[in-house]
């Protein structure tokens, strides 16, 4: 076998069920690998959507997320997706291929190294260079991508080295390999202790659950814990969902731009299980919360963990091991559960969620965002998986379903990226192909990767995008007029998405009464081909943006 086989037949044994890839002349020797090789194969129109569908993968799947483009140019495209990835702390893999390494620095066609550029972003960077040494560097890559708070990581695959014959390849010189994230590190007895006397003595505790506890499957154990306690829980928005059920404590994000009720400033112990310390949050310190009020931070990262007011309590821990040992010793030393607390947040949640329903009635008449959300919510079931693409759409999102916020809905990510979406819905049809997919988005955000809709259409990955079209960069048009009192090159003009589709090869509809946007949704998940429907909206934020 070749460089370039055991590479694809390592990524094969670590579980990766497919590659997004863009074609390009350093690849060739790769992609000749995946083709003799058996690898399932999405090719895309821009490197840019093949590196999201690899970072939404592996924030689907926990799993990491594969890309391969080619070298220069190609490869900085790609670079959007990792960075959205090293931001949101997702595992993903970029592979690029590049001109031999002979030749590096002889001034030949696209003579570039990619790893300088893609260094900064990635927690392993590393230029193939030795046949001998594949599978060690692979298993390097997927060891930094998975441990700790999980990232991207890059491979850089010169064409001389991918067709190097290695004679000596051993598959069983690796015990295990690693696939997936695994964060496993347990509290200390005392710590658990000091924790759960802090719960004891609290009559307003608040939970902050993060990515990383949704990295730890925390899931079941947070669910447990806050239950047993009748704490409430919040998540930072655009951090990982772990609430898989509907169940009360849940409040819904916190962080949004759009507001929220008062939490922070109200609590006297704030449980911090696996974020990161930053605006999201109030960088949880005064003014945001009280000066008095205790702050457990528990992560898996210790870069992470450090981070911010040094009076924290820190945990170096698994949220989903610390949370199990929470629960048993909270229940022995029978904890009171703070009920009368959560009754009240979840007043001040519910009234918010009014106001913001009740502000879209003020509106100028036609469709809003609150007619879309009701569409899309009277459709969904435990099996949907939800890509949500956009500024103020993605407020609205937020502010009204707040009921739970399972692992299979999936928003931009910390670093506030738009034009994901369509990536992602791709993505997530090839991971679950036998699920119902749909992506909402703005006209904005969806215009980003819109050619990828023929992708979609010819290799069969048929997804429902609802596009709420205000013809503006909604959010920024807020902002600005709140600060400035006029826009700053936030219109766009009118587009007919719906004709767009059809010449991609897809379904398009456009919604011109609002009645029609359920049925057209119902039917639309019943296609075999990806569908966009259209709806022209009344703009608007769900509430005054701060």
């Amino acid at each position: 076998m070749n460089v370039a086989e055991i590479l694809v037949a390592e990524l094969q044994d670590r579980g990766v069920k497919y590659i997004s890839t863009l074609n390009g002349h350093g690849l060739d020797p790769f992609a000749l690998a995946c083709i003799k090789l058996g690898m399932n194969m999405i090719d895309v129109r821009n490197e840019q959507t093949a590196s999201y569908m690899a970072e939404v993968t592996g924030r689907l799947t926990r799993n990491v997320g594969v890309c391969a483009v080619s070298g220069a140019v190609a490869h900085a495209n790609a670079l959007t997706g990792v960075l959205n990835a090293h931001l949101d702390g997702a595992p993903m893999l970029l592979i690029t291929g590049v001109l031999p390494l002979s030749r590096f620095g002889e001034r030949d066609f696209q003579d570039f190294n990619p790893v300088p550029m893609a260094k900064p972003i990635c927690k392993y960077a590393q230029v193939i260079d030795n046949p001998n040494n594949i599978v060690q560097i692979i298993e390097e890559a997927f060891s930094a991508a998975t441990s700790g708070k999980p990232g991207p990581v890059h491979l850089s695959l010169p064409m001389d080295i991918a067709e190097k014959e290695v004679e000596n390849y051993q598959k069983e010189i690796i015990s295990k390999r690693r696939c997936g994230v695994e964060l496993k590190m347990d509290a200390k007895d005392s710590e658990i202790d000091r924790v759960s006397e802090l719960i004891r003595i609290s009559k307003k505790p608040l939970i902050i659950a993060g990515s990383g506890l949704y990295y730890s499957f925390g899931e079941k154990e947070l669910i447990a814990f806050a239950s047993q306690q009748q704490i409430p829980v919040v998540t930072p928005i655009w951090d990982r969902g772990c609430v898989m059920e509907r169940f009360r404590p849940f409040l819904g994000v916190i962080g949004a731009a759009s507001g929220g009720r008062i939490l922070l400033s109200d609590t006297d112990l704030i449980i911090a299980l696996g974020i990161d310390c930053d605006y999201r949050v109030g960088h949880l310190s005064s003014p945001k919360i009280n000066k008095n009020t205790p702050v457990i931070k528990i992560h898996t990262d210790l870069p992470t963990l450090i981070k911010g007011n040094q009076e924290h309590i820190r945990i170096q821990a698994s949220p989903k091991d610390f949370l199990s040992k929470l629960t048993k010793a909270c229940n022995k030393k029978s904890c009171a559960h703070t009920g009368k607390w959560l009754d009240e947040t979840r007043l001040k949640t519910d009234d918010f969620i009014l106001s913001c329903r009740n502000k879209a009635d003020t509106f100028p008449k036609g469709t809003n965002m609150k007619h879309v959300i009701d569409a899309i919510s009277k459709v969904m079931t435990q099996e949907t998986l939800l890509m949500v693409d956009g500024g103020n759409v993605g407020q609205w999102f937020h502010q009204l379903l707040t009921d739970h916020y399972p692992g299979h809905w999936v928003t931009c990510g910390a670093s506030g990226v738009v034009g994901w979406g369509m990536p992602g819905a791709m993505a997530a049809k090839v991971l679950y192909p036998d699920r119902p997919v749909i992506l909402l988005s703005g006209d904005g955000s969806f215009t980003f990767t819109v050619a990828e809709l023929e992708c979609a259409a010819r290799q069969n990955l048929p997804f429902v995008a609802i596009v709420a079209d205000d013809e503006m960069w909604g959010i920024s048009l807020s902002i600005h007029e709140k600060s400035y009192g006029r826009p700053l090159y936030s219109s766009l003009g009118p587009t007919k998405l719906d004709v767009v589709a059809e010449g991609f090869g897809c379904n398009g509809i456009r919604i011109q009464n609002r009645a029609d946007l359920l049925p057209a949704l119902q039917k639309a998940l019943l296609n075999k081909t990806p569908t966009v429907i259209q709806v022209p909206i009344v703009t608007g934020p769900p509430a005054e943006y701060v």
